[in-house]
């Protein structure tokens, strides 16, 4: 018999919740965000419990994110998608709104999905291992869970930066850029590429071709290489991943984001992008995917709109 992939447990006043699925670095699945949802609410009105605190199993990390490998033979196989976006929004939202502190422990590899069941929380707590990343232009989707509703907020375009290349960050950057409170143990040093002037000069524009071509003409390598990454990305990804920091400037709260989060996260992991992302990144694990758009500048304005359609 499989052990669950949720433990929930009270001790001490502290409703435990463990995200175990090691193997997979706690990789949430649907059923796995029906159980956090259940649990959550179950705490919530559970007088013995006065503060919860979320934790993954194995020693890789909090978790890695959402099981695209699962959404993508969802979405091939003829599903709808939209079930899995919808519990793990609410999730994200109810953890943003949660009644009593919700601490979460953010050791190890914390990213995409990982992140939203965590930098939300009342005590975001990193470790000198932890990486914090939303890699999600890797595999044609765009950083959801309401990340982008923070890097968007982050002063110099750094939270730009981080969107559109995925590039991770440590316990210090992620506690200067707000995306944790405190540290456990020793502070790593901040990594000197984010402090680098050529991000707020290069990522300053609404158009993402223009920024590619200022950070490829740079003089500073770090610049040359974050344009070199951003082009190994998917093209529609990364236009609508900008275009989506942008407007999330324009929604004051989480909850006011909700319609735009699902309606580009739906459309794009029903797509082929999406499935050719995640066949190269981690099922053929060739790391060659074949992006409909050979480049940025293939990617018409009237395209990426269409993904903000209401659904």
């Amino acid at each position: 018999m499989n052990d669950p992939e949720v433990l929930v447990e009270v001790a001490d006043g502290v409703g435990l919740i463990t995200l175990n699925r090691p193997r997979a670095i706690n990789a949430l699945n649907l059923a796995m965000l029906h159980q956090l949802s259940d649990a959550l609410g179950e705490l919530a009105t559970d007088d013995q419990v006065r503060e919860v605190e979320l934790t993954g199993a194995g020693d890789r990390g909090l978790c890695a994110g959402a099981d695209v490998r699962e959404l993508r033979q969802t979405a091939e196989s003829g599903g709808d998608v939209t079930e899995f976006f919808v519990t793990e929004y609410g999730l994200n939202l109810a953890i943003a709104d949660y009644p009593k502190p919700y601490r979460a422990i953010m050791t190890g590899i914390t990213m995409g999905g990982g992140l939203g069941v965590s930098v939300h929380g009342s005590d975001r707590v990193v470790d000198a291992s932890s990486v914090l990343a939303m890699p999600e232009t890797q595999i044609a989707l765009f950083p959801d869970v309401f990340v982008s509703h923070l890097l968007a907020r982050i002063p110099g375009e750094i939270g730009t930066h981080l969107a559109l290349t995925g590039a991770s960050v440590n316990a210090a950057d992620a506690i200067r850029l707000g995306l944790a409170d405190r540290c456990v143990g020793p502070l790593p040093e901040p990594d000197p590429v984010l402090a680098g002037a050529w991000i707020s000069e290069c990522y300053a524009s609404d158009d993402p071709v223009e920024i590619i071509g200022r950070l490829a003409a740079h003089s500073d390598p770090n610049a040359r290489a974050a344009a070199a990454e951003i082009a190994r990305r998917s093209p529609l990804s990364v236009a609508i991943t900008l275009e989506a920091l942008r407007r999330s400037l324009d929604f004051p709260t989480l909850g006011d984001q909700y319609d735009q989060e699902l309606a580009l996260a739906v459309r794009l992991a029903s797509g082929p992008e999406f499935a050719e992302g995640v066949r190269a990144q981690l099922v053929d694990r060739d790391r060659s995917p074949k992006w409909a758009h050979p480049s940025l500048a293939e990617v018409s304005r009237a395209e990426v709109l269409s993904y903000f359609d209401p659904l």
